[in-house]
């Protein structure tokens, strides 16, 4: 009989121990302009366990579009713990063209590096209750019953507090982009 891996007996681990040095969860540490965001959630392989060892990558623009806040870093890169968790903080992105020149929905560009992966995952986490999102040219380009993937659920609070998975394969799997 052949034994098949599963989704959690794939090579591994690597990135804490090589990217531990540039672990960065403060996009926008305290003292930036504008309204800071705390995003927490966690990283699930295809079985709904957590996958202990991924590192996420931030990227976004600044909140105030064309005015750039020096402490505003725009890249960010966290690790996650035991439990697949991950949290770090930002703020909220100003609205950027997209193709064609159209508005973007504020929205995080998130990279997802873990083990087994021969290529790193790309995808997109938008904000909860943006009117935006209706029009973001990416956005409409994904399946109606999968954008909920992509937007990030408000568990309020000052800051405002976000949770977002990244689910890897199944039912509620993250959409995923090739770039």
């Amino acid at each position: 009989m052949q034994q098949v891996p599963t989704p959690s007996q794939t090579v591994g681990p690597f990135f804490h121990l090589g990217f531990a040095w540039l672990f960065q969860p403060e996009i926008a540490p305290p003292g930036t302009a504008n309204e800071r965001v705390g995003v927490s959630g966690r990283v699930l392989d295809g079985e709904g366990q957590p996958v202990p060892d991924a590192a996420i990558e931030i990227w976004q623009s600044d909140a105030r579009s064309g005015r750039m806040d020096r402490r505003f870093r725009g890249l960010g890169r966290v690790p996650t713990d035991a439990a697949g968790a991950f949290h770090f903080a930002t703020v909220k992105p100003a609205s950027m063209p997209g193709p064609g020149g159209r508005p973007q929905a504020p929205h995080l560009v998130v990279v997802v590096f873990m083990r087994g992966l021969l290529k790193h995952l790309i995808t997109r986490m938008y904000f909860p209750d943006e009117p935006a999102n209706a029009q973001d040219p990416i956005l409409s380009l994904v399946d109606p019953a999968r954008r909920r993937t992509l937007v990030a659920r408000g568990r309020g609070g000052e800051p405002m507090l976000l949770e977002w998975n990244i689910v890897l394969q199944g039912p509620d799997e993250t959409v995923f982009f090739d770039l």
